[in-house]
């Protein structure tokens, strides 16, 4: 697990980041919100440990501007500025825990793991490729970004794919999946089906999403 430290007091961000290598996790350190942007520009994170006073803005503006552009991932907020309000601006700007300072290194990471537990079972419950966003929970899909309205079919169809991107089913394949085995279809339905999800999905995508593989079946690319 992957996890930046953005602490710009370098003797506490040496210790938390000694402190979580000790734990096994790896750890970059950043000291400013420059420096946390180019990171988090660069690297694929799991977790953020977040300070919010920062030599050259505001830890909250940072989150802020982290969460539009759809960086997911917990953020941990550690901060001098323990009170209510303080707290609660925190989470309202889009952290998932907030750790007041001086804290335990034990408490720390049990509120790692804790968040790091949450997240994979959320990413177990979600699937996601080529912009494509199908919720296993709430039954929903997005496409980039924009929730499209599928038939309980279509969807099902849908989470065949997104269970194996890139790999070619055979029709075969999928008609089991879809349709009960003492359920006659038609040789087309599938074809039908297949073309209604092509024109929910690949409009927004502007590009094919759905490769059809001659006498085999189709791939989701």
């Amino acid at each position: 697990m992957k996890i930046l430290v953005v602490e710009d007091h370098q003797r506490l961000g040496r210790f938390l980041r000694q402190g979580l290598m000790e734990n096994h996790y790896t750890v970059e350190w950043a000291t400013s919100c420059a420096a946390a942007r180019d990171l988090l520009a660069e690297m694929h994170f799991d977790l953020v440990v977040l300070d919010i006073g920062l030599p050259d803005g505001d830890g909250l503006a940072l989150l802020k501007q982290w969460r539009e552009f759809k960086f997911n991932e917990p953020v941990i907020i550690l901060s001098a500025r323990d009170s209510l309000e303080d707290k609660i601006a925190g989470l309202d700007f889009g952290a998932d825990d907030y750790l007041p300072k001086p804290f335990s290194l034990e408490e720390l990471l049990a509120h790692i793991r804790a968040l790091l537990r949450r997240q994979s079972t959320v990413k177990l419950s979600v699937l996601e490729h080529n912009g494509i966003r199908l919720d296993l929970f709430s039954h929903t899909v997005h496409c980039n970004g924009r929730q499209v309205d599928l038939t309980g079919r279509e969807y099902a169809l849908l989470e065949v794919f997104m269970q194996s991107p890139g790999r070619v089913l055979t029709r075969t394949y999928i008609v089991e999946k879809i349709w009960p085995s003492n359920y006659d279809i038609d040789a087309n339905l599938l074809d039908v089906y297949m073309s209604r999800l092509r024109n929910k999905l690949e409009n927004d995508q502007h590009r094919n999403l759905f490769k059809t593989v001659r006498g085999v079946g189709y791939q989701f690319v």
